[in-house]
Parts: C-alpha cells; structure tokens; sequence
C-alpha cells in the first residue's frame, strides 16, 4: 500500500498543512497570496529564501511579534569548494500543471460536496470516510473542533482513518494544540512546525501498512 499525501484543513475551510511521501509528481509552487505560510515551504510563494515568515527552523517569534529565540551563529570553518561531477545531472522532476492553492482547493471541494451529498441522501447518521477512484483513494477524518485530515493512498489501501486518528492525537495534539507559538485559527498563517512534520512522518513510515 503506498500513501501520497496530508492534508489539513481548518474550520475556515483554509489548508493550514501539507506533507507528501510518494508523490511522484510535485506539486507547483501557489500563487502569491494564494496559500497562508506555514504550511508546506517548498511550494510557498516568498521571493527571499531566507524569509522568516515562514520558516520556524532557527527563530522562534511569540504571537506579538518579538523574537524569543535566533540562531544566528555562522559557519565556524570555510565551506568546501564546490566540485562538478562529469556525471550527467538528473532531469528535474515533473511538477503539476495546478499550483498548490488550486490543488488544496480542489482538494477540500471534493470532501466538501461528498459530505454534503452524504449527509442528503443517507440522513445525519452517515459520515464520509473515504471514496475510491482508479487512480488514488481518498481518507477523512474530521475532529470536533471542525479540523479536516484528509489522506489519499493508492486504490487498494483499505481505510486509514486510523491513521488519521493517530495524527490527530498524537502529533497534532502535543506539537501544535499544546504550542504556544501555533497560532490556531488565525487565518494568517498556518500550523507547520519543525517537530510536528517529523512526528507525523516519523509515524506514517512506522506503519506496518507504509512502503
């Protein structure tokens, strides 16, 4: 079985977090304004790679906007010369034809209009947990407080709900609830951090059902 991607969406409907494992096809960066920060740095549209709205890695800032913690220290001895290999450089890879934004749009529709049209036909009883296409197989679970984690896998995947769940009350719970430097629901930025991307990927490779 092989899980693609996470998503998680807000109760405001926003993606607040991204993380992908055998996605073979990488996403395309989002337009500018199109996704909040924090939420996956690879595909966020910041024009200065060293721009810390996004990145939490060396600085750490309260809600205010006073800096607790800089890492500031610079490399102690000279950096190598960089050499060229005469081997042949690997082609860059494939990159979707939809930026992030649209993707993860995209994305929270589909769930959005299922639920909805489960909820229509089925009554309030029924919940949407997963659909199946031939391509991919998409997993939700959504929390009390209105969090959507959305997972997709492959086809043949049975339900990962489970695993969903395990995010939720692990990672998710001790590494963005309990941080005091995750703004929740602000709208304004989303709640990636350091530890909780390693704990969730950390956790989804455990799985005995990961390859």
């Amino acid at each position: 079985m092989t899980i693609y991607s996470l998503y998680i969406y807000d109760r405001h409907c926003a993606c607040v977090y991204y993380q992908d494992w055998h996605r073979t096809i990488r996403p395309k960066t989002a337009v500018e304004g199109g996704m909040l920060p924090a939420v996956y740095a690879p595909v966020y549209p910041s024009t200065n790679p060293g721009d810390a709205s996004y990145s939490n890695r060396n600085t750490l800032s309260s809600s205010s906007g006073i800096v607790v913690a800089v890492n500031d220290d610079g490399p102690r001895t000279p950096l190598p010369t960089q050499t060229f290999s005469p081997v042949a450089q690997q082609p860059p890879q494939q990159t979707s034809s939809l930026s992030f934004d649209e993707e993860a749009k995209l994305v929270y529709g589909v769930v959005l209009s299922l639920r909805n049209m489960i909820k229509k036909l089925s009554g309030k009883d029924e919940q949407f947990v997963n659909y199946q296409t031939s391509t991919y197989k998409l997993h939700l679970y959504e929390t009390l407080s209105g969090y959507k984690f959305v997972m997709l896998s492959d086809p043949n995947a049975d339900s990962l709900r489970f695993v969903l769940r395990q995010i939720y009350s692990g990672p998710f719970l001790e590494y963005v609830v309990r941080n005091p430097l995750v703004e929740m629901d602000s709208r304004e930025r989303g709640i990636d951090n350091e530890y909780f991307r390693m704990s969730t990927d950390r956790l989804v490779r455990g799985l005995t059902v990961f390859q």
